[in-house]
């Protein structure tokens, strides 16, 4: 018989009713260190003083009125958003899915506009996670992701992770943007490098095509600038954000240029709760927060510990560990072991991590980690290679 819950997914024995910064409690009253961040969700960590208040106080006045009328709460967050960004438009999606779905639709919108119709291909490339939607999965290519649900969304064309040359290459009169995440998340933790996404940029300038970021797990503070892209000195033209820009509730968000925005007038796009006042309450709580200097320094200084902690780890377990990667606290153990055998020893161990492609497991904890837990991720951590190398 089938569960009431669609069984999607392959859920841990773990029944979390309490969560404090970092830490998780479970209904039996072990306590997790949760360096999983719900996948990168939870930015300021777990029932943070601020995103409690700006939940509390907004759900007491007024939670949804659609997007037929005005929201203070939403022009707020678009102001913040445009502020520190590259974008001048904003527009608000409960998720990261829905944001990919925009993008893709705002690209092509875009060059119908300016009449060339055709110009409908998007350059995605393998590893990559877009979502689970129709555009998402088309989008990634990945037979783990497509296998059983065509026929696909036509108009990708998936070129090689790292493959400047095969850029060039693919780039026909059809084309109208490039779709790459700067920090691959469920692919492993693979960062572009800063010479790679200039020169993205730089074809995209030459061929007049329109850059599309995802910044949905990378974004919001988690490399150790308010968005990734920031490192390597360039600006996109459209970018997708999402999961810690909620810091917990669910909001996402499509950023643009004017110019890339243009197609999008009156009526090409909607949705009934994105940008309602809960989430944009919480989401300008976040922002507050996270577009800080002296936070985003914080966030680097922490980054620093813990990966120097993680590169110590690494060369005490050799036969389980073989590298530490990624930018700011999102990090990945290549492991040598099983990835998921190590994410099941950490849940004997108290420590949550999440699994990724290319035998690695994510580290994505809070933004808000601090030294002790940092020392405690080591120990807990350590444990687990032990726990590992002796089965």
């Amino acid at each position: 018989m089938i569960p009431s819950v669609l069984p999607t997914y392959n859920r841990a024995p773990l029944h979390f009713v309490k969560g404090e910064g970092a830490w998780l409690t479970e209904a039996d009253g072990r306590r997790f260190l949760d360096l999983g961040s719900g996948i990168a969700v939870n930015a300021l960590g777990h029932a943070h003083p601020a995103l409690v208040k700006a939940l509390t106080d907004q759900a007491q006045n007024l939670w949804h009125v659609s997007n037929l009328y005005q929201i203070p709460q939403q022009q707020a967050l678009a102001d913040k958003l445009v502020e520190h960004t590259f974008a001048d438009t904003v527009f608000f999606t409960n998720s990261g899915t829905e944001a990919c779905e925009l993008a893709v639709k705002m690209a092509r919108k875009y060059f119908y506009d300016k009449g060339q119709p055709e110009r409908v291909e998007i350059i995605t490339f393998d590893g990559s996670f877009h979502g689970r939607s129709s555009a998402g999965i088309a989008a990634a290519g990945s037979e783990k992701m497509v296998k059983g649900f065509g026929p696909l969304l036509p108009g990708f064309v998936h070129l090689t992770f790292g493959d400047l040359d095969g850029v060039a290459n693919a780039i026909t009169e059809k084309t109208a943007a490039i779709l790459i995440e700067p920090v691959q998340g469920e692919g492993g933790i693979r960062p572009v490098p800063d010479a790679e996404l200039k020169a993205l940029r730089q074809i995209c300038d030459d061929h007049g095509l329109l850059l599309i970021l995802d910044e949905v797990q990378c974004g919001v503070g988690r490399t150790g600038r308010l968005f990734a892209h920031e490192w390597a000195g360039i600006t996109p033209d459209i970018m997708m954000v999402a999961k810690g820009i909620g810091g917990g509730f669910p909001l996402g968000a499509v950023l643009a240029t004017e110019e890339a925005a243009s197609g999008m007038t009156a009526g090409t796009h909607g949705s009934t709760y994105g940008g309602n006042p809960l989430g944009c309450a919480v989401g300008c709580a976040v922002m507050d927060h996270v577009a800080d200097p002296a936070f985003l320094a914080e966030v680097n200084r922490k980054a620093a510990l813990l990966r120097q902690r993680l590169e110590g780890l690494v060369a005490a377990h050799p036969e389980v560990f073989e590298e530490v990667r990624g930018s700011g606290l999102m990090l990945g153990l290549k492991c040598k072991a099983s990835n998921l055998d190590v994410v099941k020893a950490g849940y004997d161990n108290l420590v949550i991590t999440v699994p990724a492609a290319d035998n690695v497991i994510r580290l994505l904890p809070p933004l808000t980690l601090t030294e002790d837990d940092i020392a405690e991720a080591f120990t807990r951590l350590d444990a687990t290679a032990r726990q590992v190398e002796a089965t």
